[in-house]
């Protein structure tokens, strides 16, 4: 499922970026991130953009391996309703994608985030053949994102996060700590 071994950059098209960015502003209101303690609506909104771009950037780079892509999906779904789907099905395969942007890994180191509490756990952490596409979006130079080659969840090496008031409701994946050696 890997289909390439080095990361692939890739710039998306304007949009694309416009059609994430109407998603995060639609569904901003829809949710609640009171169990995860956010309560702040532009880092929600902020979250929605950049996991769509990188969602949007798996698609667009898998599509260009004459790979059969479904999704991203854009569904707005309400309240209890929303969808635990993969975000991607590339050749019938589902996959999860996850995206930090540079501004965070500045910050914290470059890591992707999953969500592990009682009240909202990404299901993908309860099956280890699973794939994950791990993606970094430079919100500082035209959200041109770089895609890395897909990992099984059961070859990740999952930490607890670096922010104390996390801990206990998410876990970590380091790029440190992958089983590739790739460049940041």
């Amino acid at each position: 499922m890997r289909f390439f071994s080095d990361p692939i950059k890739i710039m998306l098209p304007d949009n694309l970026i416009a059609k994430a960015k109407e998603f995060a502003l639609a569904v901003v209101e829809t949710v609640n991130y009171a169990d995860s303690n956010q309560f702040q609506k532009s880092k929600i909104q902020q979250d929605h953009f950049i996991s769509k771009l990188g969602e949007e950037a798996v698609a667009a780079v898998y599509a260009r391996l004459h790979c059969i892509v479904k999704g991203p999906d854009y569904t707005i779904y309400l309240g209890d309703y929303k969808s635990w789907e993969d975000d991607l099905y590339i050749s019938n395969v589902p996959v999860a994608v996850k995206t930090q942007t540079t501004t965070n890994a500045e910050k914290y180191g470059l890591s992707w985030t999953f969500q592990s509490s009682g009240k909202r756990r990404d299901p993908i952490l309860d099956d280890p053949s699973a794939w994950v596409c791990l993606v970094k979006c430079n919100d500082k130079n035209n959200f041109e994102c770089t895609v890395y080659p897909m990992e099984r969840i059961g070859d990740l090496t999952f930490r607890e996060p670096k922010l104390d008031h996390l801990k206990g409701r998410k876990k970590v994946v380091y790029f440190e700590d992958l089983n590739i050696n790739l460049i940041k």
